[in-house]
Order: C-alpha cells, then structure tokens, then sequence
C-alpha cells in the first residue's frame, strides 16, 4: 500500500463579514475585546439565503482539485462533513457530486459536528487503506448563517 498522501486543499468563505464590532453597533451587551479573548473569534462570514454547504464546498474543491492536478472525473468518493447539509436527503456530498459531474464517485456526508472535518478525515484514510478507493475528496463545510433567525 502506498502511503496516503493530501494532494491538495482548497478554501471559500463567502464575502459577506460580521465584525465583532458590528455585534457591538447592533445593541448586543459585548465588544471586540470581549469576545476575542473569549474566543479568538474577531469576525464571522454570513452566506447569503440562497448559499448552500455544496455552494462552498464547490469553490473550494475546485481549488483543491486544481492544486492536485485531479479533475471531478479522478474521484472514486467524495465525503462532506457537515452539520448543515443543503437538504437532509440526499446529502450535501450528493448534491456536490452533480455540481463537480462527478457521477462516478460514491458520495455521503458524516455528521459529527465541531469534530466532523477529524471524522470524515478518519473515515476517507479508511477506504484508502482497504484500497476500496483510490481517490478521494474531503470537503468539511458548514453555513451556519442560515441556520439564524434574524
């Protein structure tokens, strides 16, 4: 067995931003220092309404995909670790698998929240080992932005 390797990583936020200061601005009991000392956290990314987790998923893993020197049509599994799937069914690795066109790939999600990306990670190295998958693809995603009530 080879060893398993990354081939190539990818990222995508959305551009919208909610500053810690903006918290502060909308009447929120808190500052920047506050929570930033707290948390670390000085801002978060807001999708828009219509942006799904395989939205994001899509333009990082083209990135990654491109970083490899892969196409959609290498990938033999996609995995998605999210705790905010586009729709319960089918899953946000189905509904990357038709934006990527990649039919070929086996794809599912694993939910496990914070510890999701580990997970699906963990799960990926499992299918390489058994030489069940050659190629794979990991997106860990989330759009907690639309799960917030305004």
């Amino acid at each position: 067995m080879e060893s398993i390797r990354i081939l190539g990583t990818g990222s995508y936020v959305p551009p919208k931003r909610l500053t810690n200061f903006d918290l502060q601005n909308m009447g929120l009991d808190t500052t920047d220092e506050w929570i930033v000392k707290r948390t670390g956290v000085s801002e978060r990314r807001i999708a828009d309404p219509d942006v799904t987790t395989s939205d994001l998923s899509l333009e990082a893993s083209r990135k990654a995909l491109d970083m490899a020197g892969l196409e959609a049509k290498d990938l033999d599994l996609i995995i998605v670790g999210t705790i905010t799937p586009d729709t319960c069914c089918p899953s946000a690795a189905n509904w990357l698998q038709a934006k990527l066109d990649a039919h070929q790939a086996v794809s599912f999600d694993v939910t496990a929240a914070c510890s999701g990306f580990i997970f699906t990670l963990n799960v990926a190295s499992q299918y390489l080992k058994t030489d069940a998958c050659q190629t794979i693809l990991v997106v860990g995603a989330e759009v907690m932005s639309n799960t917030m009530s305004e």
